[in-house]
């Protein structure tokens, strides 16, 4: 095993992942198993860098003696600022370009000193896709380097931070002029730009390897047991355990296969050459995967589908007597593709792994999920089971419950009941499929694997969990007055309002923060070069959107009335959920933004819950 060279709490310069900018960093620990450094930079956040992103200071003494040996008068000349030991003339040139730039454009933007670096970072950074801001990786700092102390010389107004985040802009300038210079002096450091394999994962969720192996089983049992539940007369969680079926029952070849034509239905739909084609975050490795936006033209031709089939009088009433086994059929599907999924990312490339499923341990990375984007061509696994087979299949079985529900009862029309609990979920699938483009951004695609807790969830828990409310009204039929079902619309045009808005005002501003539209949010800056909002929802509370999923999920049970607490069980799972996604969501971004994160939590208190958490 190789010796490691730098002791804990050395201070090295350390360099910026996906650039050849070294920081001053202070080396925190090290892994024996990965041979990585964890180093905290000066705003407090921690990054793992290999040994060959490390260098000692005296390798730079010879650049920090040039930089802080300027004169004043040095000090004001732009091409002076610009200069540093391995730059060309070209550079230097491109430089004295943007110092004018820079001049000519300062009535307008007001800056501030611990912003200088990410300006530098923005101008400086020798990448293709160094005109991006805020809107994603690759990254800026807000660290010193001592390669451009002479230039933060030059911009250290002492104004306001409020003034910077009302008014501060990186919309880059003559674009095309600078990509082109940009490419040219790209060459020149592609020898010392490689690309950085994800650390292994050290912080393990859900109870490490033991809770992980427990949750594999657990999953299935609590969705069979809910559906057992729901079939009996009484529906009580205390009455445990239900009848059990017969193990043959469970199974139906019959239902398997229709359950296979569903699915390649879907797949069929997401082939289609239409709908516009957009990029996604960047990866870690700075590429962009491309995905096909087409899923509400998938859901138009799935109704479409399930018109003609009704016309030619297909009873869907089958798949309410089938149900159990349609459940078993998409649990078998669900296992074998996450077998599948974790056979082939074992030849997956270090770089396309899951930053939260390379633990090493086979049990957690086939739970989570080892390889973050599983691709067959063009065809991406995981982005096609978020929104397709299981959401949209959520849809079918509430219509085919509706149905149900008419037969059973001889009803003409259905219950306001069923109406309601039917039409706040098609809202739902309805609104995610039409914002398909917004689910870009979440965890779910840029930091979770494709593994078994995703591939369960899309095809199994999402449209088997999910329709409990119009499974149960079935067999345990509510009635509820006109000004009731009033206040529970409310209830839930409330709860969609928050999550839309939210969610919408979020996805806008990290796609484009330079928006006009946007000019009215606040945001605190931070070391990756992305921007905490503080005002509007996210101001409000830190996941305003968690805050109205909750208020609808309240609203779809309300129908079933307080006989039962089964109904609930979609409200309570979902706060658990919410609940540990947030304390997630809170571990890494004090992780990734450091000192940011706590302003950030200081200026907003309340987590979901205004006043409450």
């Amino acid at each position: 095993m190789p010796s490691r060279k730098f002791a804990d709490g050395e201070v090295v310069m350390g360099r910026w992942p996906g650039s050849v900018l070294y920081y001053e960093v202070q080396v925190a620990s090290y892994d024996d198993v990965a041979h990585l450094y964890t180093v905290k930079y000066k705003d407090g956040t921690e990054l793992a860098l290999k040994e060959s992103d490390i260098r000692t200071l005296s390798s730079f003494k010879h650049r920090k003696s040039q930089s802080s040996s300027s004169s004043p008068s040095r000090r004001s000349s732009s091409r002076s600022r610009s200069r540093s030991p391995g730059r060309p003339a070209k550079g230097r040139r491109r430089s004295s370009s943007q110092s004018r730039e820079h001049k000519e454009d300062k009535k307008k933007t007001v800056q501030e000193t611990n912003l200088v670096p990410l300006v530098l970072h923005f101008l400086f950074k020798p990448s293709e896709n160094n005109t991006r801001s805020y809107n994603g990786e690759p990254e800026s700092t807000e660290r010193n380097d001592t390669s451009f102390i002479a230039l933060e010389q030059k911009f250290k107004p002492d104004l306001d931070i409020e003034r910077v985040l009302e008014h501060y802009s990186l919309r880059p300038r003559k674009e095309e002029k600078k990509r082109e210079e940009i490419y040219s002096e790209k060459k020149i450091f592609e020898t010392m730009k490689t690309e950085k394999a994800p650390p292994k994962t050290k912080d393990l969720e859900f109870g490490g390897r033991i809770g992980t192996f427990m949750l594999i089983f657990f999953l299935p049992a609590t969705v069979f047991y809910l559906l057992l539940l729901c079939k009996q007369d009484d529906p009580s969680i205390m009455n445990f355990p239900p009848p059990l079926p017969a193990l043959e029952s469970l199974w139906e070849t019959r239902v398997f296969g229709v359950f296979l034509l569903w699915f390649a239905l879907q797949a069929l739909f997401y082939l289609l050459p239409i709908g516009k084609v957009v990029e996604g975050l960047p990866l870690s490795s700075g590429k962009k995967l491309h995905y096909r936006i087409n899923g509400f033209y998938a859901f138009i031709l799935t109704a479409a589908a399930i018109g003609a089939l009704l016309c030619f009088q297909f009873d869907l009433h089958y798949l309410y007597d089938h149900f159990m086994q349609f459940a078993v059929s998409a649990a078998a599907f669900s296992m074998g593709l996450s077998i599948f999924l974790y056979i082939r990312s074992l030849k997956a490339p270090e770089e396309e792994l899951a930053p939260s499923g390379n633990s090493g341990y086979l049990v957690y990375d086939f739970f989570i999920g080892h390889e973050l984007n599983p691709r067959i061509g063009s065809f991406d696994l995981k982005y096609f089971c978020e929104l397709r087979p299981g959401l949209i299949g959520w849809v079918v079985i509430n219509l085919a419950m509706l149905l149900a529900e008419m037969k059973i009862h001889n009803l003409s029309m259905p219950s306001l009941s069923m109406i309601l609990v039917n039409s706040f979920q098609l809202l739902y699938v309805v609104d995610a499929l039409w914002n398909e483009e917004a689910v870009l951004t979440t965890m779910d695609i840029t930091h979770d694997g494709f593994g078994f807790m995703l591939a369960f969830g899309d095809l199994v828990w999402v449209p088997f969990v999910y329709s409990l409310q119009a499974f149960y009204l079935v067999g345990h039929p509510i009635t509820i007055s006109w000004p009731v079902a009033a206040a529970i619309t409310i209830l839930n045009c409330i709860g969609y309002y928050i999550f839309r808005s939210a969610n919408s005002q979020k996805n806008n501003f990290r796609r484009n923060p330079a928006d006009p539209k946007l000019a009215y949010l606040k945001f605190i800056p931070t070391a990756t070069g992305k921007g905490l909002l503080v005002t509007g929802w996210w101001g409000f509370v830190r996941h305003p959107n968690y805050l109205g999923d909750i208020i609808m999920a309240l609203a779809w049970s309300l129908p079933c009335g307080f006989n039962h607490i089964l109904p609930y069980f979609y409200v309570i799972y979902f706060i658990c959920l919410l609940v540990h996604r947030e304390a997630r969501d809170e571990h890494n971004c004090k992780q990734k933004y450091g000192l940011a994160w706590e302003k950030y939590c200081q200026r907003v208190p309340y987590r979901i819950f205004p006043y409450i958490y």
